[in-house]
């Protein structure tokens, strides 16, 4: 079929092949489109890079919204619902910056440390949605979750296959690590998940420990010191002090 001809295009043959090329946007607006165009006597490529920009912003907001279902978010919280004035001492400009996902790109890690309730889970969720709404993929997990599922990843001989599905996860991000004991084996298994993502893909790890304190996780201050080395390397390391936020007005 061809339009030069003279066949007349009516809806049902625009919105099939508009359905057909996944054009999902523009199916659903190219008439309000086209009388916008009509009323502002637009050129035909200002109605092109109209009806394209509809698509691409679509597109973008369908993305994100499957990369949020995707990454298990225990609650979805940004960075705008966050009440600086609450924690006795917090680095808000520097948690502003990294808003901008520059620590992403350079494949940077951000340790959030602080005692129980004062944001840093969500802190680290509102930097995930971030990363979602640019078309990063991510994933929240619970440390003992993620330690438990390696194990017994572990123990079924798939392993390989799990820290495979881990590296393809842009911004990975651990709470709460800290409320455990490790043991040799799944010491040795986080060990082999920060080394393979040092320098390929970036970690958030909220945690209620001092960076000195985390041979309480590990099994001796040396093994604490060989994971530290990878993860703070290249890293942001924000500390937050206060009171819990979740007790708040019940003194």
């Amino acid at each position: 079929m061809n339009v030069k001809e003279g066949i007349s295009i009516d809806n049902v043959y625009l919105e099939n092949l508009l359905k057909k090329f996944k054009l999902l946007d523009i199916r659903d607006k190219y008439e309000e489109e086209i009388q916008l165009a009509i009323e502002k006597n637009l050129s035909y490529r200002e109605f092109l890079a109209n009806l394209l920009m509809i698509e691409e912003m679509g597109k973008k907001e369908r993305l994100k919204m499957r990369n949020v279902k995707a990454a298990n978010f225990e609650s979805l919280k940004t960075l705008d619902q966050f009440d600086f004035s609450f924690p006795k001492t917090i680095n808000m400009a520097k948690i502003k910056d990294l808003q901008t996902l520059t620590f992403l790109e350079k494949k940077e890690n951000v340790i959030l440390i602080g005692p129980p309730g004062v944001g840093k889970s969500h802190i680290a969720t509102s930097l995930g949605i971030r990363a979602c709404e640019e078309g990063k993929k991510v994933l929240f997990i619970p440390a003992t979750r993620l330690i438990d599922e390696l194990d017994a990843a572990y123990e079924r001989k798939t392993l390989k296959q799990a820290f495979k599905r881990l590296s393809k996860i842009d911004l990975l991000i651990v709470d709460e690590l800290g409320h455990m004991k490790l043991d040799k084996e799944k010491e040795s298994i986080f060990f082999q998940l920060i080394r393979q993502r040092y320098e390929k893909n970036s970690l958030i790890i909220t945690t209620n420990l001092p960076l000195g304190s985390w041979d309480e996780i590990f099994t001796s201050k040396l093994a604490a010191t060989a994971i530290l080395d990878r993860l703070v390397h290249h890293c942001h390391i924000i500390s937050i002090t206060g009171d819990s936020y979740r007790v708040k007005g019940q003194n």
